[in-house]
């Protein structure tokens, strides 16, 4: 058996650790192995939810159903996520962190598992939004496990760590899942995010530390952090800002047929690009938030409404649009600076704050998919939907803003910002 020497924990390390303040790290002997599991819980999560829009037009007749009608299972999951996040969140306030995520990542499995096995529409329906359930709540406690493991400068890219399990599942989970849909069938591909959600609960049993709730913890303070003005701008601006992303993103297939007139076998390529650069963006975005924090998520926004303003002038050309896709995708860094952000702000009530995010990203989801469709039912060509991402991420930008001023008032009153987990 291998000895390891753990650092010796002070009374003040272990009041700070209490609370769950991140200058207290968590000491453990496996730091390396608790991010792979937490990260491959992401990649998940990020298989399943993106890779269902590509299996749609293999389960839409399988199931008897159109496509129009199949696009309500996507919904249902995104649903299950919105409900999920606050609901789990706030029930489980007592739970130890460690026996949480597993037993979320155990339903999300389940989930997953009986979607393979779906028998008709319905059921579809109903195992999607179960799947979707633990969705928020795991991302949520997943990065204040990450968080608790390093030093306060270095939250930011820990969290990252956690979300490029989501971000790497753009660029390789999905590829895989529908390749393994149109060889063998989609239920395989439900079957394959089943299995890795089972080997993610074993990891974070055998490797991640309990984690145990702070002295105090109950559903009622965790529901105190909506009473936290901060804590709602924040979630808006990932909600608004973060929309102008998908609202690109949802119609881009669409759009390189019919206007690019690339080729079919291009898009997973370009879609690749997108990836590759949420994965990017999520690293350097977290360098940055760990220095400056604000700055980072106004320049992330501006980044965003810049790029998305490219996106009109470059679908004549795959040259030309495969790298303002990937330009387009690195503003998606903003999630993790969020995730930081809500940290700052959410006081004891982190787990709630954390978890709302992921819906926050999820209602950006929706939300830049139903403007972007209303624009095109209103006769706007394809190509127009870059300029309802710009006016999203800009509207984002004023929420960031309007929260960054509000608490510079708050200091010049002489208020102190929020204590940090």
């Amino acid at each position: 058996m291998i000895h390891v020497d753990l650092p010796e924990i002070t009374p003040l390390d272990a009041a700070a650790a209490a609370k769950g303040q991140p200058d207290a790290a968590t000491p453990t002997s496996h730091p390396n192995l608790i991010f792979l599991a937490l990260a491959m819980g992401g990649f998940a999560i990020g298989t399943t939810e993106f890779a269902a829009m590509s299996l749609l037009p293999a389960f839409a007749p399988d199931l008897g159903i159109d496509n129009p009608t199949a696009g309500h299972v996507i919904s249902v999951y995104a649903l299950g996520v919105v409900v999920g996040a606050p609901v789990i969140t706030v029930l489980a306030a007592k739970i130890a962190r460690r026996t949480l995520l597993v037993g979320l990542m155990l339903v999300f499995a389940l989930g997953n598992g009986l979607s393979a096995l779906a028998p008709s529409y319905h059921w579809m329906l109903a195992f999607r939004f179960l799947a979707g359930l633990p969705h928020g709540a795991y991302f949520g406690v997943a990065t204040l496990v990450a968080a608790s493991l390093v030093p306060r400068a270095q939250r930011s890219q820990a969290v990252s760590r956690v979300i490029a399990g989501l971000t790497v599942a753009t660029i390789v989970g999905v590829p895989l899942a529908n390749g393994i849909g149109q060889g063998v069938g989609w239920r395989w591909s439900f079957g394959l995010v089943a299995l890795l959600a089972v080997a993610t609960a074993t990891l974070v049993r055998l490797y991640a530390p309990l984690g145990l709730p702070a002295a105090g913890a109950s559903a009622l303070r965790e529901l105190g952090a909506l009473k936290r003005g901060q804590v709602w701008l924040t979630l808006a601006t990932g909600a608004i800002g973060w929309g102008g992303m998908f609202a690109v993103y949802t119609y881009l297939a669409s759009t390189m047929l019919g206007v690019t007139h690339a080729a079919p076998a291009s898009i997973p390529l370009v879609l690749a690009c997108f990836g590759i650069g949420l994965t990017l963006g999520n690293s350097v975005c977290a360098w940055a938030a760990d220095r400056a924090l604000m700055p980072a998520a106004g320049a992330t926004l501006l980044w965003s409404a810049g790029s998305l303003a490219l996106y009109p002038f470059a679908v004549g050309s795959l040259w030309t649009l495969a790298p303002v896709v990937f330009l387009i995708g690195c503003g998606g860094g903003l999630a993790t600076i969020l995730q930081t952000r809500l940290m700052d702000v959410a006081e004891d009530a982190q787990t709630l704050a954390a978890a709302l995010n992921h819906s926050a990203f999820n209602v950006a989801n929706a939300l830049g998919a139903w403007l972007a469709g209303l624009a095109l039912v209103a006769g706007y060509p394809l190509p127009a939907t870059g300029w309802v991402g710009v006016g999203l991420a800009l509207v984002g930008f004023a929420f960031w803003a309007t929260s960054l001023l509000t608490e510079r008032r708050g200091r010049d009153r002489g208020a102190h910002p929020a204590p940090a987990i």
